[in-house]
């Protein structure tokens, strides 16, 4: 990771009634620009929408359950504790789940920090 960088990650899932592409479309027209004027301190903002037509699934695996991988970064963890101090105020988080509601399964919502870490190339 980036020195001092903090990224999350959100697994999030589609709503069972919207296909890929109206999912795809809320979430890019209506949803990031939400979140972006909501949170502060947001530095980078990425939605990677998993294509499962050509994944690579060992036997036994559990089903993907999840649409979108969606990355959020911060200039550091006092950064990103001060945007979930936004996003949990009773206002802020109802008005972030009033718009989930129209494109989410919020019950299968996951959120997390990671430490990422790369490789050398060559």
């Amino acid at each position: 990771m980036t020195a001092g960088r903090c990224k999350s990650i959100a697994l999030l899932r589609r709503r069972a009634d919207l296909n890929r592409a109206d999912f795809i479309d809320y979430y890019e027209r209506q949803h990031a620009p939400l979140i972006l004027s909501l949170l502060p301190g947001i530095v980078d903002y990425r939605r990677n929408f998993a294509n499962f037509e050509s994944a690579f699934v060992s036997d036994g695996a559990a089903p993907f359950d999840f649409d979108v991988v969606t990355e959020l970064w911060f200039a550091d963890r006092g950064a990103y504790d001060r945007a979930m101090a936004v996003a949990t105020a009773e206002d802020v988080a109802a008005r972030i789940a009033a718009d989930e509601e129209n494109f989410l399964d919020r019950s299968a919502t996951r959120m997390f920090l990671v430490e990422e870490r790369t490789s050398p190339l060559g």
